[in-house]
């Protein structure tokens, strides 16, 4: 039987956002939210312990497990990079996890954030093995992983451990073909390897819901439905799809949500035109013009990321979301930073586009390591 064999609705509840009063969730809101959502006839619930700095797992304790049977909810949870140093403290901290969540098991355990250089450190410190092992313990239903990188890393990691049974990725219509994001890439992976599809950041973090005036303009042509609808049906839609989740921080947006999901319905050739032309305005504010060939990487001697890289600018530039810090931090863990160009030109001797690439990784360097300098 498939992991979301008994998962009813392909819509889920991230608890990365929550709402909140005066620095802590409002577990009166939370708790109303909780029961419209289940009232719905949705039951999905996705959390982490760094999610509020713990507050996340603590809520969901006091609005949800405690008040509900536990066949009432499917709940996720994770293994977070920095929660754990040593094989010894994983299990001790998965410990903690429960309890604070007031459960006996989860449905879902992923292993959070994998990139290249976590999934490193997770095989260091048997962290798949030990999430396997707690699975034939009956304190886990289903090992997943939750990732953010390149799709060649994603394809090592379900090469290497084939026992994982679902994937979460980020995918929305903005970042689908984004090559420091590579979304399609990385769905393409996850479907080629058998392995369902949970989708992070539909909206891309609250971009996609509050659109420019020009790309609200396109979307309101349609004659129904919200920017937000838009995105989450885009997500939604692809096959293997088997979990959309999206933070709600309101019980306004919950509604929203609930009224275009409950009867699903995939996005005709018409709202897809028309996010293609939103997703054109978003790329016509992009000052970098790679087309991610790659013929600049193999002869950098400081092993830059160029296209990445990049991309990364090109994101924050149009979106001006976190994320695009997140993956700045993850294509240069175990490669050079825009600030280590030693300015060769080779990479400019190559560039099929002409770029002035040297000059263009200074921006690059202004805009993601000036804030680290100062931190």
């Amino acid at each position: 039987m498939g992991p979301f064999e008994n998962v009813k609705k392909n819509f889920g509840f991230g608890c990365m956002r929550l709402p909140m009063r005066d620095g802590e969730v409002d577990t009166a809101e939370f708790s109303n939210m909780v029961d419209v959502f289940l009232e719905a006839g949705f039951h999905y619930f996705d959390t982490a312990r760094g999610y509020l700095d713990g507050r996340s797992e603590r809520a969901l304790r006091e609005c949800l497990t405690s008040r509900y049977p536990r066949e009432a909810y499917i709940l996720t949870d994770k293994l977070t990079h920095g929660f754990f140093q040593t094989e010894a403290d994983i299990r001790p901290f998965f410990e903690s996890q429960l309890e604070a969540c007031g459960v006996d098991y989860f449905d879902f355990y992923l292993m959070h954030a994998q990139n290249a250089k976590y999934f490193r450190d997770f095989k260091a410190c048997r962290a798949y093995e030990t999430a396997f092992d707690l699975k034939a313990e009956g304190k886990i239903r289903h090992v997943g992983i939750s990732f953010h990188d390149r799709s060649e890393v994603l394809e090592q990691i379900l090469t290497e451990y084939p026992q994982i049974e679902a994937v979460q990725i980020q995918f929305n219509y903005a970042d689908y073909e984004d090559p420091s994001v590579e979304s399609r890439k990385c769905y393409e992976v996850c479907i080629r390897h058998g392995k369902p599809v949970i989708v992070m950041e539909p909206v891309k973090g609250g971009t996609l819901a509050n659109l420019p005036a020009g790309g609200k303009a396109i979307l309101d042509a349609l004659g129904g439905g919200s920017p937000a609808s838009y995105a989450i049906r885009f997500a939604a839609g692809f096959p293997g799809i088997a979990m959309v989740l999206s933070g709600m921080s309101n019980m306004e947006q919950m509604e929203e949500n609930i009224g275009f999901m409950r009867d699903f319905r995939p996005l005709g050739e018409r709202e897809l035109e028309a996010l293609g032309r939103v997703r054109d305005l978003f790329h016509a504010r992009h000052l970098i013009g790679c087309t991610a060939c790659r013929y600049c990487v193999a002869g950098c001697p400081k092993h830059i990321l160029i296209p990445e890289l990049f991309g990364d600018r090109n994101a924050k530039q149009a979106y001006q979301d976190w994320n695009s810090d997140w993956y700045y931090k993850v294509h240069t863990q175990k490669n050079g930073k825009a600030s280590d160009c030693v300015k060769c030109g080779k990479c400019e001797q190559v560039c099929p586009q002409h770029l002035p690439i040297r000059a263009l990784l200074e921006q690059v360097a202004e805009t993601f390591e000036k804030k680290e300098e100062t931190n």
